[in-house]
C-alpha cells in the first residue's frame, strides 16, 4: 500500500513539473529563434543561446525559491495554505510562474515580428495547445490527487472537489417507546392493534409530513454519523430520497451502456473547462490576426481566463470569475475581430458569451426587482 502511494505520489508530481517547464521552454525556444532571425544570426547565434540559458535559470530558480517550498507547506497541512478550502495555492503559482510568462513571451514575439516585417512564425498549435494541456494536467492532478486510481470508485474517500450525485445524509429518527409499543394505544383512552415499527414511522411521517419536512430542513447535517444507530441500520437510512438528481442503478441486458465513474467525468470536465478559451487562443494564429494588433488582447484577457482555476471547482465564487474574466471580455472581442476580419471565430462561441452574461445578470439581479418578482402579483 505505501509503494502504490509513493509512486502515485512520484507521477503527480512528475506531470505537474512538466507542465510547468516544458511549455516555457518550447516558448522561450521558439521566441529565441524570432530574435535571432531578426538579427541575421540564424539558430546557432549569441542571442538564441543566451534566451535558451535564460529560460533554463529561471525554472531553476523558480522551482528551488517557490515551487519546491509551496509543496513543502501544502504537504505539511500548513494552515493558511489548506485551511480554507476555497482557493488552490498550487494553481495560483503554477499560473504565475508558467502560463503568464509563456502569454507575454508570445505577445513579445508578435510585436518583434510586427516592428521589423518579419514574418517568419505565426504560433502554430504546438505553443498554445502545450500551455493549455499542462493547465489541464495541473487540475485533473489537483482534483485527483486523493481519489483511488484501482477498484470502484468510493463514495466515502472521495476528494470533496468531485461532485456527487449519492445522497449522504442521514438523518436521525427518534425511536418509539417500548411502552406504546406493548400498549398499541391510537389515541387518548383508546385502544388498537399494535403496529410495528416500520408501519408506525410510514404512519406519522403520513400524518406530520409538512412538520417532518420542514423540520428536516433545518437540521444540520451528519453525514452518516448518527449516535444511538447501528451500522446495519445506519446503511438502511441512508437510502436516497426519491428526486430527480439520484438516479436509480440501471438493469436489464444493456446496463453496461449506462456505466459511469467521477473519476472519468474529472477528465471531462478538465477539458470543457477550457474550451472557449482554447478557441479564442486558435484565433490569435489565424494568419490575418497573427500579425496584426489584435494579438496582444486577445493573450491577455486569454491569461486572464486562466486566473479561474485558482478557485476550487464548484465554488460559488467561479461563476462570477467566469462572467467576469472570460465570457464578458471575449464578448467584446469576437464581436471586434468579427466586425474587422469577418468570420474568423465561430459566431457559436459569440452567442454563447452573449447568453451566459445575459443570464447571468437576469437572474442574479434583475430577478430580485419588484418588476420582475410575479410572486408580488398574487400576494
Amino acid at each position: 500500500m505505501g509503494s502504490g502511494r509513493t509512486l502515485k505520489l512520484a507521477v503527480c508530481e512528475a506531470l505537474q513539473f512538466a507542465g510547468l517547464c516544458v511549455p516555457l521552454f518550447v516558448v522561450m525556444q521558439r521566441f529565441a529563434a524570432i530574435v535571432a532571425k531578426v538579427q541575421g544570426e540564424g539558430g546557432t547565434g549569441g542571442a538564441y543561446w543566451l534566451i535558451v540559458a535564460s529560460s533554463v535559470a529561471y525554472i531553476t530558480s523558480a522551482t528551488l525559491l517557490i515551487w519546491v517550498p509551496l509543496k513543502y507547506m501544502v504537504f505539511a497541512k500548513k494552515r493558511f495554505l489548506v485551511g480554507r478550502k476555497k482557493w488552490r495555492p498550487v494553481a495560483l503559482v503554477f499560473v504565475v510562474l508558467s502560463t503568464m510568462p509563456c502569454f507575454a513571451f508570445l505577445i513579445a514575439s508578435s510585436e518583434v515580428q510586427i516592428r521589423h516585417k518579419l514574418r517568419h512564425d505565426d504560433f502554430g498549435e504546438l505553443p498554445v495547445s502545450l500551455i493549455l494541456f499542462s493547465l489541464i494536467c495541473m487540475d485533473v492532478v489537483e482534483r485527483m490527487r486523493h481519489c483511488r486510481l484501482t477498484g470502484r470508485d468510493n463514495v466515502l474517500e472521495r476528494d470533496a472537489d468531485i461532485p456527487s450525485s449519492v445522497l449522504t445524509h442521514v438523518e436521525q429518527v427518534s425511536p418509539i417507546s417500548p411502552a406504546v409499543q406493548g400498549s398499541g394505544m391510537t389515541g387518548p383512552g383508546r385502544a388498537g392493534p399494535a403496529l410495528p415499527p416500520a408501519a408506525s414511522a410510514g404512519a406519522t411521517g403520513q400524518r406530520g409530513g409538512n412538520r417532518t419536512h420542514n423540520s428536516s430542513s433545518r437540521r444540520p447535517e451528519t453525514n452518516g454519523a448518527v449516535p444511538g444507530i447501528p451500522g446495519n441500520a445506519r446503511r438502511a437510512l441512508s437510502v436516497p430520497e426519491s428526486s430527480p438528481s439520484v438516479a436509480r442503478p440501471p438493469s436489464g441486458p444493456l446496463r453496461f451502456l449506462c456505466a459511469s465513474d467521477t473519476r472519468a467525468d474529472v477528465f471531462v470536465d478538465g477539458f470543457m473547462f477550457w474550451m472557449d478559451t482554447a478557441e479564442m487562443t486558435r484565433v490569435a494564429s489565424h494568419q490575418l490576426v497573427c500579425f496584426s494588433g489584435w494579438v496582444s488582447p486577445i493573450y491577455v484577457f486569454c491569461c486572464l481566463s486562466c486566473l479561474r482555476v485558482v478557485v476550487a471547482p464548484h465554488d460559488p465564487l467561479l461563476s462570477f470569475l467566469g462572467v467576469v474574466l472570460q465570457d464578458l471580455p471575449f464578448l467584446f472581442v469576437r464581436a471586434g475581430l468579427l466586425a474587422i476580419f469577418g468570420l474568423v471565430t465561430p459566431v457559436l462561441y459569440l452567442l454563447k458569451n452573449l447568453l451566459v452574461c445575459l443570464a447571468f445578470i437576469y437572474f442574479n439581479f434583475m430577478t430580485k426587482l419588484r418588476i420582475f418578482n410575479t410572486q408580488r402579483m398574487y400576494f
